[in-house]
């Protein structure tokens, strides 16, 4: 019989992932939580089937170095610098306040010593990017100056957390003096990053660019991967960084091609699929039963991630002046750890610098707090929207005055990527028109434009009586949240009965759902999208049949 243990791990990690994940799906809990649990099933800390403990750590290596290669894709220096004044100082803070809450909890209460005490904290400190992207998506924030905020935060803690990985083997090297190890690992991190600057920002960029000229998406795809696992490889026996390191570089030197974006997409279904083998052999260093023999270090282990995260980031928030909501937003998202403390916990055991039950420590309170952190993000969206109900913020005056001669105007609501396009589209056509929106930095853009413009939520009846509605024509909501424009349907119909609304909407459901609250119609981009493409074919004269049927529903 052939040996099979690789095929078994990948069949059982793949198949048990996949049913863990989705069961905590349907209890509407992230699926990185179901991997973590396959993970620990497949186990040698739990009966039943055991998956080969030595492939799996090779098969997270790779897991390790695509999500790098991934962060380092969408590392974007000009999104951290437009945040740069909140994110960079909040995150280091955080990062800071958190580890030395770890390094006391560690030192005072459990015992260890002062080097395992700050790796523990370090691992407690850094936000799974996973958990809090996917939070941002399901609420459309992702485009929004909050969004761009935490994102721009997790970008420093990603940064700090590879030089964290970085320079942990040189603080844990029993050979040499200490300053020696960190000066020689600070010089070849330094001699790589010089390389991939001066050389392989060129040359990467070119390759890729000439495969592409092929027109092979196969030799394309293959492209990204050698680059991302070639450069890693080559990194560590070149160098002597970690794969981490080198995945991060080739990730933020191919993010200057304009193939980046082709690349991320062609790497995503590999790049998922390995993730998912990265947490499911997390889940097989765990041990279930620390839940019942420390309950009380895992307890406080956990609490000191969700209140020590989440108050740190609100509290940075406030005191560097953002409004209620984007401080609320950045404590809740934040209050989580993930990918990251698992590789500082695992080199951190492999190294000698953390016990093993510091690992089980670190993973479970992961565990919890991605548990938790749906229900956080639940409370959250309730509190934003009592708020808004019970103490409506205040509202800007228009600005600048709508122009004098009775001619009536359109509101548009939602400023972004689709409402900064409609904007001056419409004023070039000598369309009167009233932007709303309650990001600050997008109404200062509109009245850039020289658009009327008024900051706040457009819910707000407040807000939309500043807008006059009595006398507009029409409403067109760009905003992408069918919930939040369903919302605001109503409220323009209670002020005027008779004016029109068109609302953007993603999905059939969301079309239908505008529609029962009172739109006129709805327009859905990739329907409209291939109305465009349709009409372009039958503008042709050989393909001229007749008028096509309305793109917009109604």
């Amino acid at each position: 019989m052939h040996h099979t243990s690789l095929i078994a791990m990948l069949v059982g990690g793949f198949v048990l992932a996949f049913v863990m994940g989705g069961l905590a799906h349907r209890l509407r809990l992230p699926p990185l939580v179901g991997y973590l649990v396959a993970g620990a099933i497949l186990g040698p800390l739990t009966p039943g089937f055991v998956a080969d403990a030595t492939l799996a750590p090779q098969l997270a290596e790779i897991g390790v170095i695509l999500l790098m290669f991934g962060v380092g894709l969408h590392f974007s220096v000009r999104d951290l610098l437009d945040v740069r004044g909140i994110a960079v100082p909040g995150a280091l803070v955080q990062i800071v306040v958190v580890t030395t809450l770890g390094w006391l909890l560690a030192t005072q209460f459990f015992g260890w010593s002062d080097s395992t005490g700050a790796v523990f904290g370090l691992a407690l400190s850094v936000a799974s990017t996973v958990v809090v992207l996917r939070g941002l998506e399901e609420r459309r924030l992702l485009d929004s100056h909050r969004g761009r905020i935490a994102v721009g935060w997790l970008i420093v803690e990603d940064v700090a957390m590879v030089l964290a990985l970085v320079l942990l083997p040189a603080l844990g090297g029993r050979e040499g003096s200490l300053g020696g190890t960190l000066l020689a690992t600070i010089a070849k991190a330094a001699g790589f990053a010089l390389f991939m600057l001066l050389v392989g920002r060129r040359v990467i960029p070119w390759i890729l660019e000439r495969v592409a000229g092929t027109g092979s998406r196969e030799l394309f795809t293959l492209c990204v991967l050698a680059i991302a696992l070639g450069v890693a490889f080559g990194s560590a026996q070149l160098f002597g960084v970690s794969f981490a390191l080198g995945a991060f570089f080739a990730g933020v030197v191919l993010s200057e091609s304009e193939f980046s974006h082709q690349a991320a997409n062609e790497t995503l279904p590999l790049r998922d699929a390995f993730a998912v083998l990265f947490f499911v052999s997390v889940g097989m260093l765990f041990n279930p039963g620390i839940l019942l023999e420390r309950p009380l270090e895992v307890f406080a282990t956990f609490a000191l991630v969700v209140i020590g995260n989440g108050v740190t980031a609100w509290a940075v928030a406030h005191v560097l002046r953002e409004d209620a909501s984007t401080s609320l937003l950045l404590g809740v998202s934040l209050s989580q750890i993930g990918e990251f403390s698992f590789m500082l916990a695992g080199l951190g055991v492999a190294l000698g610098m953390l016990p093993r039950e510091a690992q089980d420590l670190i993973l479970a309170a992961a565990i919890l707090s991605i548990i938790v952190n749906p229900l956080l993000f639940a409370l959250h969206d309730r509190i934003a929207a009592r708020r808004l109900q019970a103490a409506p913020t205040p509202v800007d005056t228009l600005s600048p005055a709508l122009p004098d001669g009775g001619r009536p105007h359109v509101i548009l609501i939602g400023y972004g990527r689709v409402g900064s396009e409609l904007g001056p589209l419409l004023a070039s056509h000598s369309v009167p028109v009233v932007a709303i929106d309650d990001d600050a930095h997008l109404v200062q853009r509109a009245r850039a434009a020289g658009l009327p413009a008024i900051r706040g939520h457009a819910a707000n009846p407040a807000v939309l009586a500043e807008a006059r509605p009595e006398s507009a024509q029409m409403a067109l909501i760009a905003i992408p949240n069918a919930f939040e424009a369903g919302e605001i349907i109503e409220r323009l119909r209670e002020l005027n009965p008779t004016i029109s609304v068109m609302a953007r909407a993603h999905s059939d459901a969301g079309v239908k759902y505008l529609l029962d609250r009172g739109a006129d119609g709805a327009v859905m981009a990739e329907r409209e999208l291939a109305h465009s493409f349709a009409e372009m074919v039958m503008a042709m004269p050989q393909f001229r049949t007749g008028p096509l049927p309305p793109a917009v529903a109604s």
